[in-house]
C-alpha cells in the first residue's frame, strides 16, 4: 500500500508565469528581468561572434588576400615582421668566433639578437655585400641575393 502512495516532491506545481500583476508570480516582466533580447518572445542565443551590435572583431581586422576557406577569408594579417640582419655582419661575427654553422642560437651567442620575447626571433639575413667566409646556414630565412653570394662563397643554406 505504502508504494502506491504519490512521492511529495513530485507533486509540487509549477509556477505559471505571466498569468496578471495579481498571480504573485512574475506580474509585468514574468521574471524576464527588464527589456532586452532577453525579456523578447522567441530569444535564443545569439550567433558564434556576435557582440551585441557592435562591429564584430572579424569584420574590424584585415584580411589576408588570396585562398578563401568557404565564403570568409581564411585569417586575419598577423603583425610580424621580419627584422633584418645585414650578411657581411653575419659573416664577420662567425669569422671572428670561427664558425661556420649558423642558426638562431648562434646569433643570440654572437649577440646579433637579443630576443626579449619568442617574436623577436624572426629575423631574415639580407645581402649588402659579397663575403669571403664559407657559412652554412640553417633555420633561418635567407634572401635570394643573400643566398647567392653564400653559395658563391662556398657555404649553404638549408
Amino acid at each position: 500500500m505504502l508504494h502506491k502512495l504519490p512521492s511529495p516532491k513530485t507533486k509540487q506545481k509549477s509556477k505559471r508565469l505571466g498569468r496578471g500583476m495579481s498571480s504573485g508570480v512574475g506580474g509585468h516582466t514574468v521574471g524576464r528581468g527588464l527589456k532586452g533580447a532577453t525579456a523578447r518572445t522567441g530569444h535564443k542565443d545569439p550567433r558564434p561572434g556576435f557582440e551585441g551590435g557592435q562591429n564584430p572583431i572579424s569584420r574590424r581586422l584585415p584580411k589576408f588576400k588570396g585562398e578563401t576557406r568557404g565564403t570568409t577569408r581564411a585569417t586575419f594579417v598577423a603583425n610580424i615582421k621580419n627584422t633584418p640582419l645585414q650578411l657581411s655582419e653575419v659573416a664577420e661575427v662567425a669569422k671572428a668566433n670561427n664558425q661556420s654553422d649558423i642558426d638562431t642560437q648562434a646569433l643570440i651567442e654572437f649577440g646579433l639578437i637579443k630576443p626579449k620575447y619568442n617574436k623577436d626571433l624572426n629575423i631574415k639575413i639580407l645581402k649588402d655585400k659579397d663575403i669571403d667566409f664559407a657559412l652554412n646556414i640553417t633555420g633561418i630565412p635567407v634572401s635570394k641575393s643573400a643566398k647567392e653570394a653564400i653559395i658563391k662563397a662556398g657555404g649553404k643554406v638549408e
